[in-house]
């Protein structure tokens, strides 16, 4: 079995460099790491992961908090930061919250159990005094969509208010007027900011908002069936209906259908997170783009830098900005 000198004789350097490389620090240059890599991998030589953590007291791991493991959004999540982090020689520990305060607490003290390097989560259910301490404490935190008074260098967020404005804008200048809404589930921030930037775009055009018109879901495909039905029932003037995401909105498609209405013609549909299904739908979903991967991508690459001292290849940003992705299911009014 290969040993530490004999890397560092194969690579020609010292044994201080060889620790450096293993350690992941940012004080080798490319051209020597390069070096020091292609003579571990000459050689087989693994670096004992213990004897490593001992010595550099890292573990080289990432906790990685989610609210679910299933459906698009978190998996764009959890590809994206496992894909960055181990491109740097990183390995990511994921657990779930289920948006409950316990099991919240409960995931992020076990994280910090597994002596995680840093962590990344998407918490929903903790308060922001938790967060706030967690950010204080000595194990560094990045936290996903969701903005933190107080500690704002260590959020990376969405303007979710904005998304759910320019989501009903766009209806609106389809003519719209009879507009029904899915929400998320109203204990969510994001949930509320985004039905918040929804009422602003109505009320800019002079649109009265009507709380009849709202239907609370819970962000999965059922509610958004569920939705459109009880809405579609006591308001069937309606001509467009908004999700709060794109699950909904792919549920509110299919209930549209089993109504007997056609989409857009009869009935536009516009969601929210731009995830990859909604582009193979028929019609295409029009939608906002939620850039989690990117928010994701940013997140794993501030923990490179600030626990790692590693360079990031872009500039480190905190708030990112929707977009509307214009597809096939929004149309225009009939009777605009």
């Amino acid at each position: 079995m290969a040993t530490i000198y004999e890397v560092s004789e194969v690579a020609g350097v010292s044994l201080a460099t060889v620790s450096r490389v293993m350690n992941g620090n940012a004080k080798v240059s490319d051209r020597t790491r390069r070096k020091v890599l292609d003579a571990m991998a000459s050689l087989g030589y693994k670096p004992n992961a213990i004897a490593q953590s001992l010595a550099s007291n890292r573990t080289n791991s990432i906790g990685l908090l989610v609210s679910e493991l299933h459906g698009s959004y978190f998996g764009d999540l959890m590809s994206t930061v496992e894909r960055v982090l181990k491109a740097n020689g990183k390995h990511v520990i994921i657990t779930a919250g289920h948006t409950d305060e316990n099991t919240e607490l409960e995931a992020i003290d076990f994280l910090k159990s597994r002596r995680c390097d840093a962590l990344i989560v998407h918490a929903e259910a903790v308060s922001d005094g938790y967060l706030q301490d967690l950010a204080q404490s000595d194990v560094p935190v990045a936290v996903i969509n969701r903005q933190v008074e107080g500690i704002p260098s260590h959020c990376f967020v969405v303007n979710n208010e904005q998304g759910g404005y320019i989501a009903a804008k766009a209806a609106i200048e389809q003519g719209h007027r009879h507009i029904g809404y899915v929400s998320g589930p109203m204990l969510k921030k994001d949930a509320q900011d985004r039905l918040a930037g929804h009422v602003r775009a109505l009320t800019e055009q002079g649109i009265s908002h009507d709380e009849s018109l709202v239907y609370e879901g819970d962000y999965h495909e059922s509610s958004g069936q569920a939705g459109c039905l009880a809405l579609l029932e006591q308001h069937p003037q309606i001509t467009a209906l908004i999700c709060a995401n794109d699950e909904m909105a792919f549920g509110a498609m299919t209930a549209a259908r089993e109504a007997g209405l056609c989409v857009p013609e009869d009935l536009s549909i516009v969601g929210f997170d731009n995830v990859l299904f909604s582009r193979y739908l028929f019609p295409k979903l029009t939608t906002v783009e939620n850039p989690i991967s990117a928010m994701g991508e940013m997140a794993a690459n501030w923990i490179l830098k600030e626990v790692y001292d590693l360079k990031c290849p872009h500039p480190i940003e905190h708030l990112f900005v929707p977009t509307l992705v214009e597809r096939a299911s929004l149309g225009r009014a009939q009777d605009a």
